[in-house]
């Protein structure tokens, strides 16, 4: 069976469905292609949904340890691992079930299998259930995300090592885990089980945690999670992992000391990989980085300007906003290269970029980080406020932390913002807005802010800058 089409796109994740959205807006007629055993892509089902849910329970039941610093007693309460992974299946079920209807909606074709290029304009999928199509193209987007990744650590890749897959189909909490890696996976997993009970061990190759944000964010998270019983082994390189029984043995080198960590359970962290096998797209003339990743232009086309690439698979940042911006962006450009128009693509803006972690306490971050503007040489003036000095952290008992401005050290443009700290996913969003709309930290400090609430906390900091702005920046 063959067929043609102005736009093949490869994977039903975020970036997928949204390339896949937008083509047909434009008019586009498009092929999507989903090889997964699960409709839905790797956030709602492997990823960003199940993992919260999970978090939710545990945030809920960590809390508790806490819970006479307010005066409050409570008394036999426990948890079932059982009724926490039913809670997420339905929940996750909904979604998936949500993201199957529109990819079934009938405004563009949709089917279940793999594909594979056999060149620049022409595809095979393999259906699922049987038989092959093969599709002209004119234009295609590669969205097929990322998978576990496996580095060439002795005996890391053998049976019993958990991953973010089994701990989201489980649930259970062993007596005592060690984690592995020091990124968002590992950190939440780790929290995770901490929050639920267990004994936790995180041993981290690199210096610190976090280690691509700036050191004064992502070492007060260290020392945050640490402070919640959480240990923390960081400059290590592991030399190997052995089971002894039913015990996981870790063995690292620490400025030229061998040591060895152990645990009833032994949770892989250390990264995802892009998922490009089969796909072979050597037979297309797609090219990847030494990461694997296929590289793309800031108009996410890749080495063959037709064939376009978004999400995990080409990068630079795997969080779920800027895949579906990547997959817009992809599909506009698409459109414009299918109508043969003479106009530059687009490109992506990362200035909005951001990032989260739903520990405790939670990080995030958005647009410039320290570093960056450093390194580019940018005039900037940055101020800090501490949630330890805040009045309405101090009653929810939430004082680990602290909130960061970045402005531009001439015109006073709000550059960038850091919290780590109590709701730091939600409160990162004040800033964002004000970029959005290029506000300087004048006109954030003169935003009224209800009385007391978290959110004040940035008229602090922003207040500061506003008296420094034009005067000895950075």
């Amino acid at each position: 069976m063959k067929a043609t089409y102005d736009l093949l796109v490869i994977g039903g994740g975020s970036a997928g469905f949204a390339a896949a959205r937008t083509a047909v807006a434009n008019g586009l007629t498009v092929l999507e292609a989903e090889g997964g055993e699960e409709v839905g892509g790797l956030c709602i089902l492997r990823g960003c949904m199940p993992s919260k849910a999970l978090l939710a329970s545990a945030n809920r039941y960590g809390a508790l340890k806490h819970i006479g610093e307010f005066g409050i007693h409570v008394t036999g309460v426990g948890f079932s691992s059982e009724a926490i992974r039913q809670r997420k299946e339905r929940l996750i079920g909904e979604f998936a079930a949500h993201r199957r209807k529109e990819l079934e909606s009938g405004f563009f074709d949709f089917v279940r299998g793999r594909v594979s290029f056999t060149g620049q304009r022409e595809a095979i999928v393999d259906l699922l259930d049987g038989g092959r199509r093969v599709v002209n193209f004119r234009c295609a987007v590669i969205a097929t995300g990322s998978l576990q990744g496996w580095p060439g650590i002795a005996g890391l890749r053998q049976n019993g090592v958990l991953t973010s897959d089994d701990l989201l189909r489980t649930a259970e909490v062993p007596a005592s885990v060690v984690v592995l890696g020091g990124g968002a996976v590992a950190l939440e997993a780790a929290h995770y089980y901490n929050s639920m009970g267990a004994k936790v061990t995180l041993v981290q190759r690199s210096g610190r945690i976090l280690r691509k944000l700036d050191a004064d964010v992502a070492l007060v998270l260290e020392k945050g999670m640490a402070e919640r019983g959480i240990r923390i082994i960081t400059g290590t390189k592991l030399l190997g992992i052995e089971r002894d029984g039913e015990v996981w043995v870790v063995r690292y080198e620490k400025e030229g000391q061998v040591s060895e960590v152990s645990g009833y359970a032994l949770f892989n962290g250390l990264g995802r990989v892009p998922n490009t096998a089969g796909l072979e797209l050597g037979k297309a003339g797609v090219e990847k980085g030494t990461n694997g990743a296929i590289i793309v232009r800031p108009t996410q086309q890749s080495s063959v300007p037709h064939i376009f690439a978004a999400g995990d698979v080409c990068g630079p940042y795997e969080v779920v906003h800027m895949a579906i911006q990547q997959g817009e962006v992809a599909a506009r450009n698409a459109t414009r290269i299918c109508r043969g128009e003479g106009e530059a693509l687009e490109e992506m803006n990362y200035r909005l970029k951001m990032f989260a972690v739903f520990t405790e306490p939670q990080l995030a971050v958005a647009g410039y980080l320290e570093s960056e503007v450093k390194n580019q040489g940018i005039p900037y003036i940055s101020a800090k406020y501490d949630f330890a000095e805040h009045g309405k952290s101090l009653i929810e008992g939430e004082v680990v932390g602290f909130v960061k401005l970045l402005a531009h050290g001439e015109s006073g443009e709000i550059l960038g913002g850091a919290v780590v700290g109590p709701l730091a996913s939600e409160l990162i969003h004040e800033v964002v807005v004000a970029m959005r709309y290029g506000a300087t930290v004048k006109e954030f400090a003169q935003i009224p802010h209800y009385h007391p609430t978290l959110s004040e906390i940035w008229t602090y900091p922003a207040e500061e800058l506003a008296e420094r702005v034009g005067k000895a920046a950075k």
